[in-house]
């Protein structure tokens, strides 16, 4: 049996990706700030919730001691995100986003993995298979925001990109790092969820099934790359 952990899986892609994986006969542990919520969410699709901050260490680390109890873990889903926006659901530009801005956005989406993946990394290492896949975003790619006209390039704001432009890094840091594991970054794709407002163009589902996917590849499968539906991204 494969037991799969997604951090910030309460809602939106992390709950469609825990319900797609629990269809596949997978163990899903839902990581959720709120266990209340996280157990309401987990009954629904026949999971399990765990009580997971990313931004808390002392959270995170309780997690782990949760799960090594559980019999151990062989596939992690960096999925917690946030992206800011204004009240009318706009996007702060570059001019607007001060330091303080910057680091509230990088302590769930860049450092909330580098947490997690840390304190879990004992437990994928005694896995056969271990998978890890870092949910990103086609704003990460340097070459899609620097091309003119692009849809991409016409987003103004910058915490969001560098956050997940740091993820892609780590993506191929770890990688390279741990060559007995598969580690990914996907792009899931312009997705209507809370973060961006319900401004997406693709459903839950429909994300979910590129992430999982690459939650479920062989010991054989790629590793290192930044991948969307349609195959390997430009960085």
């Amino acid at each position: 049996m494969t037991t799969t952990l997604i951090t910030g899986a309460t809602k939106g892609i992390g709950l469609a990706t825990a319900r797609r994986l629990a269809e596949l006969g997978h163990t899903v542990l839902l990581g959720a700030r709120d266990l209340e919520r996280g157990r309401r969410a987990a009954e629904e699709i026949g999971a399990r919730a765990v009580q997971l901050d990313v931004t808390d260490e002392a959270s995170v680390r309780a997690a782990a001691d949760v799960v090594a109890g559980l019999g151990g873990l062989d596939v992690l889903v960096n999925n917690a995100g946030i992206e800011p926006r204004r009240e009318d659901n706009s996007v702060p530009p570059a001019g607007e986003t001060t330091g303080e801005d910057l680091l509230r956005v990088l302590d769930t989406n860049t450092i909330g993995p580098v947490r997690v993946l840390h304190a879990f990394l004992p437990l994928l290492q005694r896995s056969s298979a271990p998978v890890v896949v870092n949910v990103s975003s086609g704003l990460a790619s340097l070459t899609t925001m620097s091309t003119p006209g692009s849809l991409a390039s016409a987003y103004p704001g910058i915490a969001y990109p560098a956050s997940k432009a740091a993820v892609n890094m780590l993506t191929v840091q770890y990688a390279k790092a741990f060559p007995q594991m598969r580690i990914n970054a996907v792009e899931p794709g312009f997705t209507r969820t809370d973060l961006n407002g319900n401004t997406g163009t693709q459903t839950v589902e429909e994300a979910a099934e590129v992430v999982a996917r690459l939650a479920t590849i062989g010991p054989d499968g790629p590793t290192g790359t930044f991948q969307s539906k349609d195959g390997p991204l430009p960085w």
